[in-house]
């Protein structure tokens, strides 16, 4: 079963390579663009046991 269950992981990532098309390379010289718009992430979490 184990063995099954592996064959089946292992299935998927290589059923998942190339499904967007061929790789393209990069503009040679294009900046990263930092005007864009940017990721903040903020919070908390708290993990315990209360009684």
């Amino acid at each position: 079963m184990k063995r099954i269950i592996a064959m089946c992981i292992a299935a998927s990532f290589v059923a998942g390579c190339g499904v967007d098309g061929e790789p393209t390379r990069p503009e040679p010289g294009a900046a990263r663009d930092t005007s864009g718009p940017s990721i903040s992430i903020s919070g908390r979490a708290e993990v315990g046991i209360t009684g």
